[in-house]
C-alpha cells in the first residue's frame, strides 16, 4: 500500500546526525557587526574554551584575533579539533611532526614562514604566509610556522583527528612545552 504523506526516507540513520539542528541551549547570538554565536555567560563577551563536542558557530577570524594565548583548544570532537593560537614577534611553533594526524593552519593577522618536510633536519618546502593565508600539512610531515612580523600572528588550526586533550589552554610555549604538546 502507498501513503502519500510520509517520506521514502531510509528507515535507518547507521549513526549520522541530521543535517539541520535546533538551537542549542544557553546559545546566544551578540547582533554587532563581525560578532560570534556562544555560550552565553551573563555578561555578553564571548568566551574562548573548548564547546566541543556539541554543535557550535563562530566567527573563526574574530575568535583568532581576540585569542592572546599560546594555544587555545576551541572545539574538540572525536574526529576534529580547532585550536587557536597566537604568536609572539619572532616565536614560532617548534618543529613538529604529527604520524596521524593531517593539519589545516590559517593565518589571520600578521607575517611569517610556513615550513615543511620529509625529516626535521630536511625542510625543503618554505613559504612566506600571511594574513589569508592557509597551509596544509599532511599527516607525517615535519613543519613549522615563526612569525617573522612586528605583530603577533594569529593563526588557527585544524586537525583531524583531535592532537591535544579536551580543553587544552597553553597561555605561553612554555607551558606547552611543559606539557609535552
Amino acid at each position: 500500500m502507498y501513503y502519500p504523506y510520509y517520506g521514502n526516507a531510509s528507515l535507518y540513520n547507521y549513526g549520522y546526525q541530521p543535517a539541520y539542528w535546533a538551537y542549542p541551549n544557553n546559545v546566544a547570538y551578540d547582533n554587532r557587526p563581525n560578532s560570534f554565536y556562544y555560550v552565553n555567560n551573563g555578561n555578553n563577551n564571548p568566551q574562548l574554551k573548548d564547546y566541543g563536542p556539541k554543535p557550535f558557530v563562530v566567527n573563526i577570524e574574530e575568535a583568532t584575533k581576540q585569542n592572546n594565548n599560546y594555544r587555545t583548544a576551541l572545539w574538540t570532537g572525536s574526529n576534529l579539533q580547532v585550536t587557536v593560537m597566537s604568536l609572539n614577534v619572532g616565536e614560532d611553533i617548534g618543529l613538529e611532526m604529527h604520524p596521524h594526524v593531517d593539519q589545516f593552519l590559517r593565518i589571520e593577522q600578521g607575517n611569517g614562514v610556513a615550513q615543511m618536510g620529509p625529516s626535521k633536519d630536511n625542510l625543503n618546502f618554505q613559504r612566506n604566509v600571511k594574513d589569508g593565508f592557509a597551509i596544509m600539512v599532511p599527516a607525517g610531515t615535519w613543519h613549522n610556522v615563526t612569525n617573522t612580523g612586528n605583530i603577533p600572528l594569529k593563526l588557527y588550526t585544524i586537525y583531524a583527528p583531535p592532537n591535544h586533550p579536551f580543553g587544552t589552554v597553553h597561555v605561553t610555549k612554555a607551558d606547552a612545552m611543559a606539557a609535552g604538546d
